[in-house]
């Protein structure tokens, strides 16, 4: 071999490296997380189905509220100070609704997509789920965004654009695609100072934008973890016969540009929706349509329960149907109802009990911890004079 015919070898990879320094540079300028891109390819479809770990924990939704989110995950012993997975093989599922409400989304998509890494180098695993807010979102429906959460889109795409910028000066990589390609400079129905961070928020999260397939199209729409099945809003038996794994690919093909064009499979849309069904998880047990509710988990073998978000639920995490249904959004973030952070454990060793930061259930938290577990937990065993909490089962 000549030598400069080593040369070529040697170089040729050369631009996809100045790719990836780019790309990482850009991340770790917005968001102060080194987070190097690993790319799932476009037709890789989220796994539906997981088996039993030895511990599960489910996180409800945080709505753009980076530091409630990462109480939620220190209160279950997850992280430690320093923000880093102390988790070790246990799996988290958190159920949807990252987006709207608040000014940390990004944020907060940086900060699972890190804990994702370092929990599976543990043994672990962190499964993201799509809400109906990350569904609205990917649809251009902005009506529950905050002025903070528009800022944070324009900071990103000014970083975003810069990045394109400097990869379009190197010699060797395709010309990067106008992020901004088709969106309008004005919206009527908006005011004039919110155009730009809108324009970036289309362009980030409308399929196919970078952050939607970055971070939403590896997303779960529903998810079954042993004998319990994870969903946003809730699941109908006609879900369940259209199929759990169809779902999930479809909708990650959707958010990836490749079928469907602006709008979300019709089982993403409405009422009676996955992401939006609120016929299990109302406040009044008598509300709650328990026999819908045993219909669809008969359909899914081996499951017994079916856990969802999406209703802010006053009381804190509860059950109902003989808590064949368990509500885990207690509304915590800012943006909401400001709640006190409340996660689900799920135990082979101890079954289903709730983990909060409720002072109230402090006064007897020693006798209510397990033994391994940190001082200050407060690991919640409900007793019946509290009212529609999830009963621990052997």
């Amino acid at each position: 071999m000549s030598t400069r015919e080593n040369h070529i070898g040697i170089c040729k990879n050369v631009p996809n490296l100045i790719s990836s320094f780019v790309d990482t540079f850009v991340d770790y300028s917005f968001s102060g997380i080194f987070s190097p891109h690993h790319p799932t390819p476009l037709n890789e479809t989220p796994q539906t189905r997981f088996e039993t770990p030895d511990r599960l924990v489910a996180i409800g939704d945080l709505h753009g509220d980076l530091e409630k989110s990462k109480q939620a995950f220190r209160i279950a012993g997850l992280i430690d100070s320093s923000d880093q997975w102390t988790g070790g093989s246990t799996m988290v599922v958190q159920v949807g609704d990252v987006l709207d409400r608040g000014g940390d989304e990004l944020k907060i998509l940086f900060f699972l997509e890190r804990l994702k890494r370092e929990a599976e180098r543990a043994g672990g695993k962190v499964v993201t789920m799509n809400g109906n807010h990350e569904i609205m979102n990917v649809e251009g429906d902005f009506r529950f965004v905050t002025k903070e959460g528009l800022e944070e889109f324009r900071v990103w795409s000014d970083w975003y654009c810069l990045g394109n910028k400097i990869k379009s000066l190197c010699y060797g990589l395709e010309k990067p695609k106008d992020v901004y390609e088709g969106i309008p400079m004005r919206f009527p129905r908006a005011r004039e100072e919110c155009f730009e961070g809108m324009r970036s928020r289309i362009a980030a999260l409308r399929p196919e934008g970078p952050i939607a397939k970055r971070f939403l199209s590896k997303n779960q729409t529903v998810a079954v973890v042993g004998d319990s099945v994870f969903v946003h809003g809730g699941l109908l038996a006609e879900h369940v016969e259209y199929g759990l794994e169809r779902m999930n690919e479809e909708v990650t093909s959707w958010i990836n540009g490749l079928r469907g064009g602006r709008y979300a499979p019709g089982y993403c849309r409405g009422g009676n929706s996955v992401v939006w069904l609120r016929k299990f998880s109302d406040e009044r047990p008598h509300k709650c349509d328990c026999a819908a509710l045993e219909h669809a988990l008969s359909t899914i073998p081996g499951v017994k329960r079916m856990i969802m978000g999406h209703t802010i639920q006053e009381a804190g995490i509860n059950g109902v149907c003989d808590d064949k249904a368990i509500r885990i959004d207690v509304g915590m973030s800012k943006g909401c109802s400001d709640g006190l952070p409340e996660v689900l454990e799920i135990r082979k060793d101890y079954g289903v009990r709730i983990v909060t930061s409720n002072p109230l259930y402090k006064e007897n938290v020693a006798s209510q911890l397990a033994p391994e577990s940190k001082t200050g937990l407060g690991l919640l065993v409900p007793v019946e004079h509290v009212p529609k909490q999830v009963e621990v089962k052997a």
